[in-house]
């Protein structure tokens, strides 16, 4: 069946017929991991683990394991490799290799990055004084890359004068970066490196550095002074915490003012300021802690303006003078509002903006000051940037300049590109400054809808999706990828995406269950889907599911459901509550050893995250989790077709968890269909770093769904 066959098809009521998975060849069979019993007490129980040895990757037949789990992923898609070189060209056929973005001003100069044709990576420029002044190249990651299969950016901050780039890179994924300091006049590098960095903030006197540093478990927990020119090994410690729930992050008001130091957990912050033109000075606490109490804050005149939840989960915005910045001298500028989140803050000379959220769609909302460049009530004009389509994505854009005039943000969808745009807040004007090229599409052929379903306990959950209107019809034949995340209160926002067009353009649909454990409705919405209430995420996912089957969205057998990270235990938990729902199931770098991990305080996150999943060493609260951690609850019975994604340097979810679930659903399923593990053995939590790499991994994907549920007949 050639494609104009295909597509004559999918137009029609009959539901074309699956082409079938490839097997593997004949003697080829799937590894059998060895069983070694590893027995733990909890929660008054004995639990046995026959998997755990796989944790140590210092052993040769861990390592033997899981090459023999590539192979046999290699050996069951290796019918598909001329599609996936097909997929992959049609994939870089919508992407403008050779392109640069909008360039912002910072300081003298105006910054921008670009990309090469051929060449993985970014390029970092500058021109002084003009865009079209002489391009300088300050950092080349194609450069540093050389010799490593991955190159990680971390920091890269310009000091005030414009002469120093502090930058830190790491080149194994595990998120393990190295803070050097280039001298941007010479090009030459400073000779003193510090290990194990987070954030990274200059002084104002363009010689003295701040800066985390991360511990065994990978928090970030200490904040040290370094001085140029001085060995790190002479840093001093300016602060350490103490309590492991919490981490370090260190920056700069965008006045540029105050040097700005946070320790935050999952629910609580505290902050810390300091004048940026007295380094050596003493850093003084905004407000001391307090459980369940979260703000940050920017700079303005005399004052601070903070964000905080001290009166409803949802924030309010308060001001307080910065002689004197204590709660009891908190004033209120916008109060508390249950049916808005208000989920950012950034302040300028002249005006400042808001992002908030309501009914999980954002908003802008801009307010200038009375009387610009003093400092005062903000009781000047206050005016919201409206937005057309039913589902987007807003995000601030590069506003580095405190006394700018104008807002950057950037908007996409489903459907628009990546755009750029500034707003003239004195004309209420946006303008748009680019939108990303994508080559061979045409927006007006493509259309998204935002849509509601309804879970088990009555709440509305927002789903997000697109399609190619001339190959969508609500008949109830077309296949559908339905990706849900619902963790940390983290939105996961309709994006525009080009790689999709490879399934939009074949008639599948695309759709994004904002289920609960998210941000998308705000701060209640975080609250109904983690710690004893994390099995709302699943009832939520599986609801959308059904629902867009029900409404003809997609074929009943034709939904294959995607997630990465603790979007992969949502995936996890869904095929073991509801295998019969889905297809196929792609889950990337899962966090599937719900409890096993959270039992084990010396591995990254996990103290941290006792507030998002719960302790298993409380009683109530392991029985929680055990009722849904997919490892757990793998049982005799059927199972979709299952593709299963990690990296071997991966340092938020060890590769060891999925690993070890494959290995353990393997001895349980009681269907034919296909179960794959296909381990990066050069990659970190993202995958492949370089932007040709991470586009065969799509097609890899792509050729398995595909497969799968058959909308792929080459």
């Amino acid at each position: 069946m050639d494609r104009q066959e295909f597509f004559a098809l999918m137009m029609s009521s009959a539901t074309p017929s699956f082409a079938k998975f490839p097997q593997a060849p004949e003697g080829v069979n799937p590894p059998v991991a060895e069983k070694i019993p590893h027995v733990t007490v909890l929660g008054g129980e004995r639990r046995v683990d026959n998997y755990f040895w796989l944790r140590d990757k210092s052993k040769p037949k861990v390592k033997a394991y899981l090459d023999a789990e590539n192979a046999y992923t290699d050996a069951v898609m290796k019918p598909t490799a001329e599609l996936q070189k097909k997929i992959y060209k049609e994939l870089l056929s919508h992407i403008k290799q050779t392109d640069l973005s909008v360039p912002y001003r910072d300081g003298e100069y105006f910054y921008y990055s670009r990309t090469e044709e051929g060449k993985q990576y970014p390029i970092l420029c500058r021109r002084k004084g003009s865009v079209e002044a002489p391009e300088e190249v300050f950092l080349n990651l194609n450069e540093l890359a050389e010799g490593h299969p991955f190159l990680g950016l971390g920091s890269a901050v310009v000091s005030d004068d414009g002469n120093l780039l502090a930058y830190s890179t790491d080149t194994t994924g595990f998120r393990q970066y190295t803070l050097r300091i280039k001298d941007l006049g010479s090009g030459q590098t400073h000779p003193e490196e510090m290990e194990k960095t987070g954030s990274v903030a200059w002084a104002a006197d363009n010689r003295t550095l701040f800066y985390t540093v991360e511990d065994s478990a990978k928090r970030q927990y200490r904040l040290y002074r370094h001085r140029l020119g001085t060995p790190a090994t002479s840093d001093l410690l300016i602060y350490e915490e103490a309590d492991e729930h919490f981490n370090l992050g260190v920056g700069r008001s965008r006045s540029r003012a105050f040097l700005l130091q946070s320790a935050h957990s999952h629910t609580t912050s505290e902050w810390r300021y300091l004048s940026a033109r007295e380094p050596e000075g003493e850093w003084r606490t905004i407000a001391p802690r307090e459980h369940d109490h979260e703000y940050d804050l920017d700079h303005h005149g005399e004052d601070f303006y903070i964000r905080t939840n001290d009166r409803g989960r949802n924030f309010r915005l308060v001001r307080a003078p910065t002689a004197s910045p204590g709660r009891e001298n908190w004033q209120e500028i916008i109060p508390h509002r249950p049916e808005v989140m208000l989920s950012g803050l950034d302040m300028f000379r002249d005006f400042y903006v808001l992002f908030e959220r309501e009914r999980g769609l954002q908003e802008i909302r801009i307010t200038e000051f009375r009387a610009p460049g003093r400092d005062g009530d903000a009781s000047g004009r206050t005016r919201r940037i409206e937005f057309p389509e039913p589902a987007y994505a807003l995000s601030p854009g590069e506003n580095h300049d405190y006394q700018a005039t104008a807002y950057r943000y950037n908007y996409q969808s489903l459907v628009t590109p990546r755009s750029v745009f500034d707003y003239n807040v004195t004309a209420d004007k946006p303008t748009l400054l680019k939108q990303l090229e994508v080559p061979g599409y045409d927006a007006k052929g493509y259309a998204s809808e935002r849509l509601w379903a309804t879970a088990p306990d009555g709440v509305p959950v927002p789903i997000s999706l697109v399609y190619r209107q001339d190959r969508f019809s609500t008949d109830g034949t077309h296949p559908m990828l339905l990706t849900g995340y619902g963790a940390y209160g983290f939105p996961l926002s309709a994006t525009f995406n080009s790689n999709l067009l490879s399934l939009l353009d074949r008639g599948c649909v695309f759709a994004i269950a904002h289920v609960r454990g998210g941000g998308e409705m705000g701060k209640v919405w975080h609250d109904d889907g983690r710690m004893m209430h994390k099995r709302n995420t699943f009832a939520d996912f599986i609801a959308c599911a059904e629902f867009l089957v029900a409404k003809k969205y997609a074929a009943r057998d034709r939904v294959v459901i995607s997630g990465t990270s603790a979007g992969g235990l949502l995936i996890g938990a869904a095929v073991n509550m509801r295998p019969d729902l889905f297809r196929a199931a792609i889950l990337r770098v899962p966090f599937v050893d719900v409890i096993n991990t959270m039992s084990d305080p010396s591995l990254p996150l996990t103290v941290p995250e006792y507030e998002e999943w719960g302790n298993p060493a409380n009683q109530e609260e392991y029985e929680y989790m055990k009722s849904y951690s997919p490892y757990d609850n793998l049982a005799a019975k059927d199972y979709p077709t299952i593709l299963v994604k990690t990296s071997f340097n991966d340092s938020q979810v060890m590769y060891w968890e999925p690993a070890k679930y494959v290995a353990k659903l393997r001895t349980l399923k009681t269907d034919k269909n296909p179960l794959l593990l296909k381990v990066n053995m050069n990659a970190g939590h993202g995958g492949s770093s370089g932007r040709y790499d991470a586009l065969h991994e799509t097609a890899f994907e792509y050729a398995f769904i595909g497969r799968t549920v058959g909308f792929i007949a080459d």
